[in-house]
């Protein structure tokens, strides 16, 4: 599969456009109903800009509006507009300059197309000459807030807020097409995993087994989701690791990837923790937390509030932390209580997922943007929503031995029932993580991930 269809949107199989054609249709209804509560007549959505480095003519890797991006199956071209009024047939302006010094894409010979009355816009400003053309009341959405501005659009029509707040609401629940993009963005993750660990059981560095990873999805840096998370030992306790040693250390004990793949800008975010030597007590805790997984996800299901599964993930590491031996002589309520179990897991147990890896509206209750927080204990949970069906969510517990996590605990009245020894010994390994992309059904869950079988 090439993981690099992000502005070719050209399968053979009709049942892939017939869904795009009906995910199409959905977000015309939505734009229609939205539109018809507001004082605007049409959204005029950009899909971005180069953005250069101080004082220099490098540009950063581009990266897309995911409004634009939710209507139109490209994430490598900027300057490019849509017009959209839920009525009218979508407006596309596809930016397309003559430039000798650049690769240029030209208009996609591509059934989506079909779609959308489209135009090439050869300069980027030429949308200058085309903004007295349209409907009076526009609602500009996109990041460049000074090219709105020169348009001649006010501050209340850049990104208003009931507008993105509607937007965003929406997009939690994925289409046909939607989901059909995320399985195929799961195929080329699970194919770039194996051959991670493949790498990692080698010997390789974390350096080469990232270059392994972009090998096998057929990615650039600049192409997956987010920077890839290969972590090597100790390494896997730094949440975010993104160093990427390009040595590989003497004695190899454990290896945690958390690294993803898109397909038409939707993401695939999978995390895999696996034990050099598959028979130690490492890969017996590997063990122990990926059944506790599993049997949270069972429990999953529409009108399931997220901010309850990871109440129950907190109190399963306290019984992780217990059957593991890490901790003795007190019980899981304790741990939870005492905040014992978020020093062994201080992230949240997922995230919404979608055309952003942390995809929006994860604290949304409605469509006018009501926020809900997470509980004060915790912060760093990225979703307090009741679930819905074709929702999709992450599923990501973890245990890991962080040491300025664990120090406060050295002096504390519950310093003896930790073993420190045992835990010394584990620090050596860094911690687990394991992480499945799941679709919200009214009965359950469909888990992306394990139907792919990644170990």
């Amino acid at each position: 599969m090439d993981a690099n269809m992000t502005s070719n949107f050209e399968s053979t199989d009709q049942t892939d456009f017939y869904q795009f054609e009906a995910h199409i249709k959905i977000l015309q209804e939505n734009v229609a109903v939205l539109l018809s509560k507001s004082k605007f007549d049409a959204l005029l959505i950009h899909s971005g800009e180069l953005i250069y480095s101080f004082m220099d003519d490098q540009s950063y890797p581009f990266r897309v509006n995911p409004l634009f991006n939710h209507w139109v199956p490209i994430t490598d071209v900027p300057n490019c507009w849509l017009l959209v009024d839920g009525v009218n047939k979508p407006k596309l302006w596809f930016y397309s300059p003559v430039d000798y010094w650049h690769n240029v894409e030209t208009i996609p010979n591509a059934k989506w197309t079909e779609q959308f009355e489209i135009s090439t816009l050869l300069k980027a400003d030429d949308i200058g000459l085309i903004i007295p053309s349209l409907p009076n009341n526009i609602a500009y959405l996109g990041s460049s807030v000074k090219r709105a501005a020169d348009l001649g659009l006010g501050n209340e029509a850049i990104n208003p807020n009931t507008i993105i707040n509607y937007l965003h609401y929406h997009r939690s629940v994925k289409t046909d097409y939607e989901l059909f993009c995320m399985k195929q963005a799961q195929q080329i993750a699970v194919e770039g995993h194996l051959a991670a660990q493949y790498a990692f059981m080698r010997g390789l560095s974390e350096y080469e087994i990232n270059a392994a990873y972009l090998l096998a999805t057929g990615q650039r840096d600049t192409d997956v989701p987010y920077g890839n998370i290969v972590a090597i030992n100790e390494h896997a306790s730094v949440l975010h690791y993104t160093k990427l040693a390009k040595s590989s250390p003497v004695d190899k004990r454990s290896f945690l990837l958390d690294a993803g793949a898109q397909y038409l800008g939707y993401a695939a975010d999978l995390t895999r923790t696996i034990s050099f030597d598959e028979d130690d007590e490492f890969a017996e805790l590997i063990k122990l937390v990926t059944q506790h997984q599993l049997e949270l996800i069972s429990h999953i299901k529409a009108g399931v509030n997220y901010t309850d599964i990871h109440i129950e993930m907190d109190k399963r590491i306290a019984e992780i932390l217990l059957e593991f031996k890490l901790l003795h002589s007190i019980s899981p309520e304790a741990i939870v209580q005492s905040g014992i179990s978020r020093t062994f897991m201080p992230h949240g147990v997922g995230h919404p997922l979608g055309l952003q890896v942390h995809d929006v509206a994860g604290f949304m209750q409605d469509e006018h943007g009501t926020h809900q927080s997470p509980p004060e204990i915790y912060p760093y949970l990225r979703c307090t929503r009741t679930l819905e069906s074709n929702m999709v969510i992450t599923i990501e517990p973890g245990v890991y031995f962080i040491d300025s996590l664990l120090e406060k605990w050295k002096n504390s009245e519950y310093t003896k029932h930790f073993d420190w020894t045992r835990l010394s010994h584990f620090k050596q390994y860094g911690g687990v993580r394991i992480e499945d992309n799941i679709i919200i059904q009214v009965g359950g869950t469909i888990n992306m991930t394990r139907q792919l079988e990644l170990p």
